[in-house]
């Protein structure tokens, strides 16, 4: 770890690194893959118990309540990307093909992401009850408006429909566990005293979802459909999109007033979207299309924006533990310079 900080890397993004390239090299598969998916699901479990254990139901009644962020990050993923990917048709067919530029228009319709906005809030040390209502509340409703702007917004075959098995899984791993946190607060408050805990549980939930989206791509041969030269366009696509919409929650969350703990949340909530929702959607949505082709911009987009929110999300850690440390030996001047 000396050597580490030494050179100035960062482990995060080391692990996140070696998620991918042993996803590569060894991509779950058949009931390899069954284990990895009940295993991401426990952890993110587990994760949901831990951050309802360590919020103090007062906390967590406060982050209902605050409407603002939560319609600020909702009209970012429902308004401001949708926009965004109709802006983006001038690229057809200069940069991007059809089935690209469904991919792409598609991706910017999706829900954001639960578990790792909430990871990344958590190890960034925002407001994490505000990142689990906004993001949970953001994946409610996008089982039910993402078909419905698919259909006014985009050509699709067959009839759009919508299981209720969505709402019903985002609850009992989600919502379920974090309110037995809740429940459970004063039993595992002896296991909350240990940061590590919580640590490794955050950042072990998302190499786990970071290889699992990385092996899903392997085993399905998404690479393999496309040219080098569309592959990069679609990549400097999705790298231009993310970084304006970034820009543009840091540049809202500050001009509304959002404290530190809030502005993390509209920018990791605000700027992401869903693979795990947006892949089911898509071969019910676009059933007879090239699905592989139509999902390959949010595999790629995912893929960066766990990266760059990985990085963003270890800076602002070393930053608030930076400023943790300098405020015991600030008081002690101050109190030096009263005496």
């Amino acid at each position: 770890m000396q050597l580490l900080a030494k050179f100035r890397i960062d482990a995060f993004m080391l692990g996140l690194l070696a998620a991918v390239l042993v996803a590569v090299v060894l991509p779950a598969r058949g009931d390899a893959a069954g284990v990895l998916s009940w295993a991401t699901k426990i952890a993110i479990g587990i994760l949901f118990l831990l951050y309802g254990a360590r919020l103090k139901p007062r906390e967590a009644l406060d982050g209902l309540k605050h409407w603002r962020l939560h319609s600020s990050v909702l009209a970012v993923t429902y308004l401001v990307f949708p926009l965004i990917g109709l802006a983006l048709r001038l690229l057809v067919p200069s940069v991007l093909t059809d089935d690209l530029y469904t991919g792409v228009l598609y991706l910017c319709l999706l829900p954001s992401t639960v578990q790792s906005s909430i990871a990344f809030t958590s190890i960034a040390r925002g407001n994490v009850a505000g990142a689990v209502v906004s993001a949970s509340l953001s994946n409610l409703l996008g089982v039910f408006v993402t078909p419905l702007l698919v259909m006014l917004l985009m050509d699709t075959t067959g009839q759009a429909t919508v299981s209720m098995g969505s709402i019903v899984a985002i609850v009992l791993q989600l919502l379920l566990p974090f309110l037995a946190g809740q429940v459970l607060r004063k039993p595992l408050q002896v296991l909350m005293r240990h940061a590590t805990v919580t640590k490794v549980v955050d950042r072990g939930s998302v190499y786990l979802v970071v290889y699992s989206a990385f092996s899903d791509s392997m085993v399905e041969h998404i690479w393999g459909g496309i040219s080098l030269l569309s592959l990069l366009a679609v990549v400097v696509v999705c790298v231009a999109v993310l970084a304006a919409v970034l820009a543009l929650t840091t540049v809202a969350s500050r001009l509304l007033g959002f404290d530190r703990g809030d502005r993390i949340v509209m920018i990791f909530c605000g700027s992401k979207k869903s693979l795990a929702s947006g892949l089911p959607m898509a071969t019910v949505l676009f059933a007879g299309h090239p699905i592989g082709l139509i999902v390959l911009p949010l595999m790629i987009f995912h893929q960066i924006q766990l990266f760059v929110c990985a990085w963003l999300a270890g800076r602002w850690e070393r930053q608030a533990d930076a400023a943790a440390e300098s405020e015991p030996a600030d008081e002690e001047s101050v109190a030096t310079e009263v005496a």
